[in-house]
């Protein structure tokens, strides 16, 4: 655990709860070591959220493999979107303790693509529910397979 990295006040973690299946969220992808889900708050044209499935509060607490899957699994995502989409770019995205932006206490990063115009939504979006994250699972998934 960071030392001195404030973090959000969060008696559980969110994302834990929708990776052991007791919350409901849309999963893109899983592996042994990393998750990629389709967040509710879609903040650009596709925004994916790429998580270690070990619990890390903070970038500080990765271990070496997580590490370079996490980067990996970024990148993937980049490319997804990047097929399904087609944006005239990518923002990535990630923030470590309360004064940085982080509200959930397990790391991860935001891969979406640009809106039209440029730039990602950083004020208030409306949440998607699970059904339309999923559908854009779908169509996601089906770029990447044609891709």
């Amino acid at each position: 655990m960071a030392d001195s990295i404030q973090l959000p006040d969060d008696v559980s973690c969110a994302f834990c709860a929708y990776l052991n299946g007791t919350r409901p969220y849309t999963m893109l992808s899983r592996g042994d070591v990393t998750a990629t889900l389709v967040t509710r708050e879609q903040r650009g044209v596709a925004h994916l959220l790429v998580i270690p499935v070990r619990h890390v509060e903070t970038i500080l607490d990765l271990d070496d493999e997580e590490s370079g899957a996490l980067m990996v699994a970024v990148r993937e995502a980049a490319r997804i979107i990047d097929r399904a989409e087609g944006r005239p770019g990518i923002a990535v995205w990630q923030n470590n303790g309360v004064p940085a932006g982080q509200s959930i206490s397990h790391v991860h990063f935001h891969v979406a693509g640009t809106l039209p115009g440029g730039r990602t939504e950083w004020g208030d979006v409306p949440e998607l529910s699970v059904e339309e994250t999923d559908a854009l699972a779908e169509k996601l998934r089906k770029a990447d397979e044609e891709g």
